[in-house]
């Protein structure tokens, strides 16, 4: 008889359930083609099940595939699409489900899936700016770093070792870098030790709200990358702001779930306040122009000419644009100017390596 696989223990049942739902990663991707093809597949005519089960099978990543199962059960058990959604935060943030929702009010399912699939691919599309604009200056980064501490672990120990046994007085960029390695070599592990302690100490101290907005306030002000983090978040903001409100949900949860997309935390409590504002009945337009650091006049003109117009969302879609391009822009220019400072940084290096190294054998000459 064919040998039985073995079932796994509870213990192992657990500890698998904590991992595929702790650990494992949903790409942006895969959701992106989940409401894709659900919005397709509603389209042609397909019931909501029916087209779950099939994207169930369809679907290769295990967390996706098993949310989604779950979620087709609950639909089976009679509960809304967006009340199941909401059961997933991290999957699902609240604007796809508010959206969805909206859809589902509104009897415009189809609708709803389609502006939810727009605006992941939107969402997506500037991340993915963000990113591939970051990725040659952290390689660079990175790799000046790695080569740094091999030239003074492995190099410098070898070639300053003749230096030592010197009668005269070495000069003092000698005597800094012998320091500096021999620092390095005796208390390396020591060294990694610390800056690893004090990193997770600041990733620790960064989380907590206070320190984090003081942390957030200061980048704001920073000479070049404050400007780059505004235009993002007000890129962010106006996406999301005019993608709910073509979903037909009232401005004042606009303004709250908008908030909650923002990255920066002087941004995302601004747009609480401004939520709760709006309850009063004042305008977004002038409430927004109460924060003119963070939301710059353009903002808020091209706001109020779409609450008179009638065509707020359309002016939210034109600014969601033109700072989309910005940040695309400015990253590319932020590569091109941090370029030279890299290479400048790396050549300081280099240069003060080679002083310290050739002088003394520049004095030895000279004394023989």
């Amino acid at each position: 008889m064919p040998k039985q696989p073995r079932q796994p223990s509870a213990l192992e049942q657990k500890i698998n359930t904590w991992i595929s739902d702790h650990l494992t990663w949903v790409p942006v991707m895969q959701k992106i083609l989940f409401v894709s093809h659900l919005k397709t597949m509603v389209k042609a005519g397909l019931s909501l099940i029916d087209a779950l089960r099939i994207l169930n099978e369809e679907i290769e990543n295990k967390k996706l595939k098993k949310v989604i199962g779950e979620i087709k059960d609950g639909v089976e058990k009679g509960m809304q699409l967006s009340e199941v959604l909401a059961m997933y935060p991290k999957i699902f943030p609240a604007i796809y489900v508010s959206m969805i929702a909206a859809g589902e009010t509104a009897g415009k399912m189809e609708t709803a899936l389609e502006q939810v699939s727009v605006q992941m691919k939107k969402s997506h599309e500037l991340s993915s700016r963000i990113k591939g604009a970051m990725m040659y200056p952290a390689v660079i980064v990175i790799a000046m770093i790695g080569i740094s501490i091999e030239v003074v672990v492995f190099i410098l120990p070898k070639l300053l070792v003749m230096f030592k046994d010197f009668d005269a007085e070495l000069p003092l960029p000698t005597r800094i870098l012998i320091f500096i390695t021999d620092f390095t070599t005796n208390y390396g592990l020591w060294m990694l030790t610390v800056i690893i302690i004090l990193v997770i100490l600041c990733i620790w101290l960064i989380k907590k709200p206070k320190v984090k907005k003081v942390v957030h306030a200061a980048n704001l002000k920073l000479p070049i990358i404050g400007p780059i983090i505004k235009k993002i978040n007000l890129a962010r903001f106006t996406l999301t702001l005019s993608s709910l409100l073509e979903s037909t949900i009232p401005i004042i949860d606009a303004a709250r779930i908008s908030s909650e997309v923002l990255g920066n935390v002087i941004y995302k409590e601004s747009l609480l306040s401004v939520s709760e504002s709006l309850k009063k009945g004042e305008s977004l337009s002038d409430i927004l122009r109460q924060f003119p650091k963070i939301f710059p006049p353009m903002v808020t003109e091209m706001i109020m000419v779409g609450e008179r117009s009638g065509k707020t969302e359309d002016m939210l879609r034109e600014l969601a644009e033109f700072y989309g391009n910005e940040v695309d822009t400015t990253m590319k220019n932020f590569t091109t100017i941090i370029e030279p400072i890299i290479i400048l940084a790396l050549g300081l290096a280099v240069a003060g390596i080679a002083v310290a190294v050739i002088m003394p054998m520049y004095s030895l000459s000279q004394t023989i």
